[in-house]
Protein backbone atom coordinates (compact mmCIF):
# COMPACT_ATOMS: atom_id res chain seq x y z
CA UNK A 1 0.00 0.00 0.00
CA UNK A 2 1.13 3.60 -0.98
CA UNK A 3 3.89 1.99 -2.83
CA UNK A 4 2.49 2.89 -6.38
CA UNK A 5 4.49 5.83 -8.18
CA UNK A 6 2.02 8.20 -9.18
CA UNK A 7 0.26 7.71 -12.53
CA UNK A 8 -0.90 11.42 -13.85
CA UNK A 9 -3.18 9.88 -16.65
CA UNK A 10 -5.06 8.20 -14.30
CA UNK A 11 -5.12 10.91 -11.31
CA UNK A 12 -6.19 13.61 -13.90
CA UNK A 13 -9.11 11.05 -14.69
CA UNK A 14 -10.19 11.14 -11.20
CA UNK A 15 -9.58 14.81 -10.87
CA UNK A 16 -12.34 15.46 -13.65
CA UNK A 17 -14.41 13.12 -11.07
CA UNK A 18 -15.04 16.29 -9.09
CA UNK A 19 -16.64 13.74 -6.59
CA UNK A 20 -13.84 12.66 -3.66
CA UNK A 21 -14.48 13.29 -0.36
CA UNK A 22 -12.91 14.98 2.44
CA UNK A 23 -11.06 13.21 4.99
CA UNK A 24 -13.16 14.27 7.80
CA UNK A 25 -10.47 15.52 10.52
CA UNK A 26 -9.55 17.89 7.76
CA UNK A 27 -12.84 19.38 7.00
CA UNK A 28 -13.27 19.77 10.72
CA UNK A 29 -9.69 21.39 10.92
CA UNK A 30 -10.55 23.47 8.40
CA UNK A 31 -14.08 24.44 9.91
CA UNK A 32 -12.16 25.20 13.26
CA UNK A 33 -10.07 27.45 11.40
CA UNK A 34 -12.08 28.97 9.33
CA UNK A 35 -14.40 30.10 12.74
CA UNK A 36 -10.96 31.33 14.09
CA UNK A 37 -10.33 34.03 11.44
CA UNK A 38 -7.64 32.15 9.79
CA UNK A 39 -7.20 33.00 5.53
CA UNK A 40 -6.66 29.52 4.35
CA UNK A 41 -4.64 29.43 1.47
CA UNK A 42 -5.13 25.87 -0.72
CA UNK A 43 -1.71 24.98 -2.87
CA UNK A 44 -1.97 22.27 -5.02
CA UNK A 45 -0.13 20.27 -7.48
CA UNK A 46 -2.96 19.88 -10.07
CA UNK A 47 -2.64 22.27 -13.22
CA UNK A 48 -4.61 25.22 -13.38
CA UNK A 49 -6.42 22.99 -16.49
CA UNK A 50 -8.37 21.47 -13.42
CA UNK A 51 -9.51 24.55 -11.36
CA UNK A 52 -13.07 23.89 -12.32
CA UNK A 53 -12.94 20.39 -11.09
CA UNK A 54 -10.89 21.09 -8.07
CA UNK A 55 -13.38 24.08 -7.16
CA UNK A 56 -16.59 21.71 -8.05
CA UNK A 57 -14.93 19.24 -5.69
CA UNK A 58 -13.89 21.25 -2.64
CA UNK A 59 -17.26 22.70 -2.97
CA UNK A 60 -19.04 19.15 -3.11
CA UNK A 61 -16.54 17.82 -0.48
CA UNK A 62 -17.72 20.83 1.92
CA UNK A 63 -14.94 23.39 2.26
CA UNK A 64 -17.03 26.17 1.04
CA UNK A 65 -15.07 28.95 0.94
CA UNK A 66 -10.90 29.88 0.96
CA UNK A 67 -8.75 32.97 0.51
CA UNK A 68 -6.83 31.33 -2.32
CA UNK A 69 -6.56 28.34 -4.29
CA UNK A 70 -3.03 27.63 -6.08
CA UNK A 71 -2.46 25.61 -8.86
CA UNK A 72 0.56 24.45 -11.26
CA UNK A 73 0.92 27.49 -14.03
CA UNK A 74 2.24 26.54 -17.54
CA UNK A 75 6.10 28.04 -16.19
CA UNK A 76 5.63 25.60 -13.24
CA UNK A 77 5.92 22.47 -16.25
CA UNK A 78 8.71 20.60 -15.10
CA UNK A 79 9.59 21.77 -11.60
CA UNK A 80 9.56 19.07 -8.80
CA UNK A 81 6.99 19.03 -6.18
CA UNK A 82 9.09 20.45 -3.84
CA UNK A 83 10.68 23.44 -5.99
CA UNK A 84 6.82 24.75 -7.10
CA UNK A 85 5.46 24.72 -3.40
CA UNK A 86 8.02 26.35 -1.98
CA UNK A 87 7.92 28.29 -4.69
CA UNK A 88 4.65 29.31 -3.73
CA UNK A 89 5.18 29.18 -0.15
CA UNK A 90 7.85 31.96 -0.53
CA UNK A 91 5.78 34.15 -2.74
CA UNK A 92 2.81 33.99 0.15
CA UNK A 93 5.18 35.04 2.71
CA UNK A 94 6.20 37.83 -0.03
CA UNK A 95 3.01 38.64 0.19
CA UNK A 96 2.96 39.18 3.84
CA UNK A 97 1.25 36.04 5.07
CA UNK A 98 2.96 33.90 7.75
CA UNK A 99 2.22 30.24 7.13
CA UNK A 100 1.53 28.59 10.55
CA UNK A 101 0.19 25.35 9.86
CA UNK A 102 0.53 23.04 6.14
CA UNK A 103 -0.90 20.23 5.68
CA UNK A 104 -0.62 17.42 2.75
CA UNK A 105 -0.17 13.49 2.49
CA UNK A 106 3.32 13.91 0.28
CA UNK A 107 6.09 14.40 1.95
CA UNK A 108 6.84 16.91 -1.19
CA UNK A 109 4.03 18.96 0.16
CA UNK A 110 6.06 20.00 3.15
CA UNK A 111 9.61 20.08 2.89
CA UNK A 112 11.49 22.64 1.17
CA UNK A 113 11.59 26.13 2.44
CA UNK A 114 9.80 28.22 3.24
CA UNK A 115 8.26 25.87 5.71
CA UNK A 116 5.15 25.96 8.24
CA UNK A 117 5.37 26.54 11.32
CA UNK A 118 3.62 23.51 12.15
CA UNK A 119 3.25 20.50 9.46
CA UNK A 120 0.94 17.80 9.32
CA UNK A 121 1.81 14.56 7.40
CA UNK A 122 -1.65 13.11 6.01
CA UNK A 123 -1.18 9.04 4.87
CA UNK A 124 -1.81 8.08 1.22
CA UNK A 125 -2.23 4.47 1.10
CA UNK A 126 -2.79 4.73 -3.23
CA UNK A 127 0.80 5.91 -4.54
CA UNK A 128 3.48 8.22 -3.42
CA UNK A 129 5.26 11.14 -5.51
CA UNK A 130 9.09 10.34 -5.76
Amino acid sequence: MGLQEFNETSFDAWVDVAKAPALPSSLKLYNELQGLGFHIILLTGRSELQRNATEDNLLFAGYNSWEKLILRQISDIGKTAVQYKSERRAAMEAEGFKILGNSGDQWSDLIGLPMATRSFKLPNPMYFIS
